[in-house]
């Protein structure tokens, strides 16, 4: 998009949350389909991937026409990302498209349940993939280092989700691992973590 097209401001800030259209943009959230996610009776949405539709949006992606075609359509732009809309209006990321998981028929975001995890006193990070039971139905699971000397089992961390967060969110398996596969810069390799699943299924 080249600009700035979500934020919080001096006056006005959500804590947690991306903020609100800067003046000049407007937002949408489409689901599947296509067609807008619509709000619930509180103002607040389900995830949704985001669009965007404003003065700054490049062009297409030198050379690479499919892709320019799935991002640029009708002036607007689809971002990859996937966020809910809060009932004041701001959004609040939940994921990058790629990585949500579908749960249930319903979506969940990794970053939400890693962000629950490390809230737990024993644990220092997490990384959350789906991976398929035997009827190959997707299912939450967990990679979680704990802190040095810390300890806690996989049904306290059980527990402790589903009391921060809606019941189908909580990750049905668990591992305990020394470390996580990150990139240079720090970020988590989620598609190492699934590779490993599938090399190990």
């Amino acid at each position: 998009m080249l600009h700035i097209f979500l934020s919080n401001r001096p006056e006005k800030v959500r804590y947690g949350s991306t903020g609100w259209p800067v003046p000049g943009y407007e937002v949408e959230l489409r689901a599947e389909a296509g067609g807008p996610v619509p709000l619930n009776a509180d103002g607040t949405s389900e995830p949704g991937d985001l669009f965007i539709h404003g003065p700054s949006a490049a062009m297409m992606y030198w050379g690479n026409r499919q892709k320019t075609r799935d991002t640029f359509q009708g002036g607007w732009t689809k971002s990859g990302d996937k966020y809910v809309r809060n009932a004041d209006g701001s959004y609040t990321y939940s994921g990058r498209s790629d990585d949500m998981l579908k749960v249930s028929g319903i979506y969940v975001s990794p970053f939400e349940v890693e962000a629950t995890l490390v809230q737990h006193p024993a644990v220092l990070e997490a990384a959350v993939i789906g991976v398929p039971d035997a009827e190959g139905l997707t299912k939450t699971k967990a990679f979680v280092v704990r802190k040095a000397g810390a300890t806690v089992t996989e049904d306290e961390l059980k527990a402790f989700v589903k009391d921060r967060l809606a019941p189908y969110k909580y990750p049905r398996l668990i591992a305990f691992v020394d470390d996580l596969p990150k990139t240079a810069t720090g970020k988590i390799q989620r598609f190492k973590l699934r590779d490993q699943e599938k090399a190990a299924g």
